[in-house]
């Protein structure tokens, strides 16, 4: 039916909307529309409409865009199961709204009129990753957020922090040799981690159970190069996550064996007879 079609209705609804507003609503001729948003989230919803009416809606949730420009820096503090949060505005707009929540179906939205650089959050429960976002705006009316707000600033909290409930997964051996050894592993689910993850560490044994100091890494490193191993030895790998409130459970144990002979490398000699 696209030869049909007479427009399309598009609808921009900020998540969340404690306005309680009917979400902005343009007619088009194009399929297409120029968007100028904040970081905070937002669901499109398109529908196409010809002579017979409107059709079904299509939704589409506008993806976290990178907070690496921001004009600001926030900063929160923890006070019991609150946050204080604290920013250092360029220039003094009407007022500011403040988001907060640990992901689109849980975010929370606050109006600060008052010209202030602060404001308190409530009701933090421990060991989940909270997003806190500060938008500026000089049009403090609910229906014109989405086209006035200009975020100001974005940071993550923890009230609590834990220690990771699980090690990486999916950990291998690669490039075995006479005395080395690749590792590599996935990174620990951000939902695993209840807490900023610092690092890991890199535990191994050997067949006759000496233990080798710990390797520390950064939390950004997902393989390491075994050196200084025995030749035709049994190794035992373990890997762990830390946080600042500690150390998480190991993986399972990950056996490997290094090689009795290094890597050989062919030669060959041409021998030519003259006669």
């Amino acid at each position: 039916q696209s030869e049909n079609i007479i427009g399309y209705y598009v609808t921009v609804e900020r998540i969340p909307n404690s306005c309680r507003n009917s979400p902005n609503r343009v007619f088009l001729e194009d399929r297409k529309v120029l968007l100028n948003l904040s970081l905070a989230y937002y669901r499109v919803n398109i529908s196409a409409s010809n002579k017979a009416g409107e059709s079904p809606q299509a939704t589409y949730i506008v993806p976290d865009f990178s907070a690496k420009d921001l004009p600001g820096q926030i900063r929160v503090k923890r006070q019991g199961t609150n946050a204080v949060v604290t920013w250092t505005p360029e220039y003094n707009p009407k007022c500011f709204v403040v988001d907060w929540g640990t992901g689109k179906e849980d975010m929370r939205m606050k109006i600060v009129t008052a010209a202030t650089g602060n404001f308190t959050l409530e009701n933090f429960q421990p060991y989940k990753l909270y997003k806190i976002m500060v938008h500026a705006s000089d049009v403090c009316q609910c229906e014109n957020f989405t086209r006035h707000e200009k975020t100001f600033g974005v940071t993550h909290f923890y009230s609590v922090e834990g220690v990771p409930r699980t090690g990486p997964t999916n950990v291998t051996i690669l490039n075995i040799r006479k005395h080395s050894a690749l590792v590599k592993w996935t990174k620990i689910a951000a939902e695993d981690c209840l807490g900023f993850l610092q690092g890991y560490r890199i535990s191994y044994t050997d067949s006759s159970r000496k233990k080798t100091p710990a390797v520390t890494l950064n939390s950004s490193t997902t393989s390491y190069h075994l050196t200084g191993l025995k030749e035709k030895t049994i190794y035992h790998v373990q890997i762990s996550g830390f946080t600042s409130a500690g150390e998480g459970p190991l993986t399972l144990s990950q056996p490997f064996s290094t090689l009795k002979y290094g890597t050989v490398e062919a030669l060959c000699i041409c021998v030519t007879q003259h006669q």
